[in-house]
Formats: structure tokens, C-alpha cells, sequence
């Protein structure tokens, strides 16, 4: 029997007796279901995924699957026909030039000369890749049964449904499309929900490749500030008035570069206001397994509680694993999908089928949720050793915040002097043997001042780590043309 149909098979009757158990109530492990069917694990995780998926159960990494709670009582229709007038009203939009600046990106993808360390690069090192858990996935799932055969072009069920219980509970597998990556996902995103020429709203600071996509689609980028608790209503309700933008896009948690958190008191808000311009929010949810293991319970993303569709969800696997595991996902609801799906066909037909079945065999894994806990526990440590370390040796530049999860810091240079220069920062950074992102690609216009961005996910380690500050030091005090203040114990 094909494995796709016994895992049809064992879910039919897991459906069947999960009504015997309370909700919250513990369900069989797994261990169990294997022995009581004579099941692969790997059936049974994903016959379990599927219930999940469904909102029958709920599955605790290292606890094991539960009956769900009864759904609450239904909300009333939801009603996306904002969309229509959305997704087709910028026909005044003016016509702006095409040009592609991908220069902030290729300071995070292109790797530093040999010996020096790497503090502007946007993936784990190696060390911290889960290199032999993807090797395992991509050969299960190159043996299964159709693996190289054509996808569906919305991305494997199993897949969409895994994707869908991650970004929240009210959606299902119908509501999201696979992607190549997070980067192919915005392209897609942006270039769907509005016409050349149209302004789009932006975090300032935000992701320098988000800034890239959109230019290339013609777009106009439009800054909105960002502050501790994220990016500010006020000036957002004030730009989408200004401006009659369609579409904002941010980073609710820890946001590129700042680490920044949208505060609990915001977000809502943040979508009212979005609706309110009768315009769509891109969530990009990049860095949700990247969280430290210091950090408390995390929000749940925009796109849980949009019953309207304002939301429309980008996330990927690719941060946690590596920058060739590129499977991403889309997720939104209403009209908007169907441009979205179109857009992503005639870009690139599909996801390859080799790599949505090694995505399924990885994130179905125990190794899967052993990974994100490693993960978890070498960032807080990273970023303690670069954070104790910039104390130490560089007190004087201005660290604004301490993120609780992803990979960066962010350094707020002197207002004036020497030391504002950020370019000369960066260049004698790197003559001392150490590579820094500018933070001048960061800003879609003439930035506040001048920052530089810090990665601690790209180094070996913390010695690694203590000793590119070091150098930045070094590079620090040539700059200066001056010894740095330091912090001796």
C-alpha cells in the first residue's frame, strides 16, 4: 500500500476515536500507534499531523498529542470583499523606474574573505545547521512513492497543512501556498497586491531584500519609524492617509534589523488601522523558530486572528535550516489568494517535489524539534557572548535593544564626529579582518543616523564571536584615529 494512503487510512480511524478521550486529554504516544497499527513512525506522525491540522488535536513537542478543545463558538461571516476594491483600485498609480539595488543583499549572501569573521551574514553557521537530519529527510523522501512527480502546483496537502497549523488554528491547508523561500515569497506578495507605481508602506529600518523586491516590482517604498514596541500607529494611520497606499508590510517579531517586538497594545490596532485604508498587511513571520531560549511565550502571528483577510503571511523554513533548504509558505484568504497562486505559477510553476517531501520527512522528525531546541538554547548564548562583549570593548556606541530572538544587534553610531561615518566604519571593520552589514540599506529613505548591523548567527561561536569584537574594536579606534574607551574588569 502507498504511504500516502495508509496515512489517509490511519487517520480516518484516529478521527474516528478521538472522541473517547476529554479535551485535553493525552492521547496514545506514538510509540503505541506503531505498535498497535504496524505503522511506520513516520505514518503515524503524519497521520497525527493531519489530525492536527484539522483542529482535533493539539501536539506538545516531547509531550506528545492531545484532544483540542472545543472550537469556540462560531464568529460571523467573514467578509473579504474589500479585497475587490484592493486589489484593483491604484489604475492612477505613476509609472516609476524599475532599478534594482540588490547591494544590501549581497553584503549579508557573499562570504568574507578567508580569516575573517562573519558579522553581516543572514544564516547559521554550519554548526548550528541541522545537516544531518536534512540529509536523512532528502533520502527518505527521494525513496517515497511519486517523489518525482509533478507537485500540486499550491504545494503538497500534508505540507500546506503543516505550514497552516504553525501560522494559526483557523486556517487550513486551502488557505496557504508553497513557496521557494521567504525571499520568493514577498516577490510574489508584493508584485500581487499593488500596480507599479503604487507607494507601499515600510518599517524604517527594515529588510533590505523586502526593500529590493518591491523596487523591482516598481514600487515605491514609503518608511513608517519603528520604536521599541515596533512600528508606530500614529504615523502609520498618518502615511496610509498621506499616501493612499494598499499595502504595509512588517515584521512583528524581531523584527531586521532591530530585534523589535510589535507590543501586544499594537497589534490589533496596526490591523484596524490597515483595514480601515481598506489595504493589506504582509506579515513576515521570518524568525519564529529562531528564538532565544530566554525568552517568554511568543505572540501568536497577525494572520491567527484576521477572520477578513487584511493579513497575507510569509514564513520559511529556510533561517532555521539552511540557505539551500529554500521551502517557504504564502498563507491568506479571500480574492487575494488567487492573484497570489497566479502570480507564483507563472513565475515558477512549482516548488520541486523532492524538496516538499524532504520538508515533510524533516519537520515530521524528532530530530525536527530537538534542532529548534539547540538552536534556541547556542542563539542565547551567541548573543550574550557579543552583547557582554560590545560592553566590554565598545561601551560608547549606543545598542538601543536586546532582542529575545533571531540573529542580529543593531548599533546606533555617533550623531557627528568621526565616528558617524558609517562607511568608514564598514571599511576599516573589514581591513581589521572582521565583515559588517551598513545600515544605510536598511532605510527606504535618508536615514535618522548612521548604524551598522551586527550578526551572531553567521560566526563558529562565542570565542569567534569575542574575538570579531575584538577586531571591531581595532577597526573602532581607526576610525577615531584614537584609542576606544573600554570597560576592564
Amino acid at each position: 500500500m502507498q504511504e500516502r494512503s495508509s496515512v489517509a487510512e490511519l487517520a480516518e480511524v484516529l478521527r474516528g476515536e478521538v472522541n473517547r478521550y476529554s479535551p485535553g486529554e493525552k492521547l496514545p504516544s506514538s510509540r503505541s500507534l506503531v505498535e498497535r497499527f504496524r505503522a511506520s513512525p513516520v505514518t503515524v506522525s503524519r497521520a497525527v499531523a493531519q489530525l492536527a491540522a484539522e483542529g482535533l488535536v493539539v501536539t506538545r513537542p516531547g509531550s506528545g498529542a492531545f484532544r483540542a478543545q472545543p472550537r469556540a463558538q462560531a464568529r460571523p461571516p467573514a467578509d473579504t470583499s474589500w479585497q475587490e476594491v484592493s486589489l484593483n483600485g491604484d489604475g492612477g498609480a505613476e509609472v516609476v523606474p524599475r532599478a534594482v539595488d540588490a547591494s544590501g543583499l549581497l553584503v549579508t549572501l557573499t562570504p568574507p574573505p578567508t580569516g575573517v569573521v562573519e558579522f553581516n551574514g543572514g544564516y547559521l553557521h554550519s554548526s548550528l545547521q541541522p545537516e544531518r537530519a536534512m540529509a536523512s529527510a532528502l533520502a527518505r523522501a527521494g525513496r517515497r512513492p511519486g517523489a518525482w512527480s509533478r507537485p500540486p502546483t499550491d504545494g503538497l496537502t500534508e505540507l500546506r497543512a503543516w505550514f497552516a497549523q504553525q501560522i494559526g488554528p483557523a486556517l487550513t491547508a486551502a488557505d496557504v501556498l508553497i513557496t521557494a523561500g521567504g525571499q520568493s515569497a514577498l516577490a510574489t506578495a508584493l508584485r500581487a497586491l499593488a500596480q507599479p507605481g503604487a507607494p507601499v508602506l515600510v518599517e524604517s529600518p527594515t529588510y533590505p531584500g523586502m526593500l529590493a523586491a518591491a523596487r523591482a516590482a516598481g514600487l515605491r517604498p514609503v518608511p513608517v519609524p519603528v520604536d521599541a514596541d515596533g512600528v508606530r500607529p500614529e504615523l502609520l494611520a498618518a502615511a496610509f492617509r498621506a499616501t493612499g497606499a494598499r499595502v504595509l508590510v512588517c515584521q512583528p517579531l524581531f523584527q531586521n534589523p532591530t530585534g523589535t517586538v510589535l507590543a501586544d497594545g499594537r497589534r490589533a490596532e496596526v490591523v484596524r488601522i490597515a483595514r480601515e485604508a481598506g489595504a493589506f498587511v504582509v506579515e513576515d513571520d521570518f524568525a519564529r523558530n529562531l528564538v532565544h531560549d530566554d525568552a517568554g511565550p511568543l505572540p501568536a502571528s497577525l494572520a491567527a486572528d484576521d477572520p477578513d483577510g487584511v493579513v497575507v503571511h510569509v514564513c520559511s523554513l529556510t533561517k532555521a535550516t539552511s540557505p539551500s533548504f529554500r521551502v517557504g509558505a504564502l498563507a491568506a484568504r479571500g480574492p487575494v489568494l488567487e492573484r497570489l497562486r497566479a502570480i507564483q505559477v507563472v513565475d515558477s510553476f512549482f516548488v520541486p517535489r523532492p524538496l516538499q517531501e524532504a520538508a515533510l520527512e524533516l519537520v515530521g522528525s524528532p530530530a525536527w524539534g530537538r534542532h529548534l531546541r539547540s538552536v534556541s538554547a547556542e542563539l542565547r548564548s551567541r548573543r550574550t557572548a557579543m552583547v557582554t562583549a560590545l560592553h566590554r570593548e565598545l561601551p560608547g556606541l549606543a545598542l538601543t535593544h536586546i532582542p529575545a530572538g533571531g540573529g542580529y544587534l543593531w548599533l546606533r553610531l555617533p550623531d557627528s564626529g568621526a565616528g558617524a561615518d558609517e562607511a568608514a566604519m564598514v571599511a576599516s571593520a573589514l581591513r581589521a579582518g572582521v565583515a559588517i552589514a551598513p545600515g544605510r540599506p536598511y532605510f527606504s529613505a535618508e536615514p535618522p543616523s548612521a548604524h551598522v548591523r551586527l550578526s551572531f548567527v553567521a560566526a563558529a561561536g562565542p570565542a569567534e564571536i569575542a574575538e570579531g569584537v575584538r577586531r571591531l574594536c581595532t577597526a573602532w579606534e581607526g576610525v577615531l584615529d584614537r584609542p576606544a574607551d573600554r570597560v576592564r574588569p
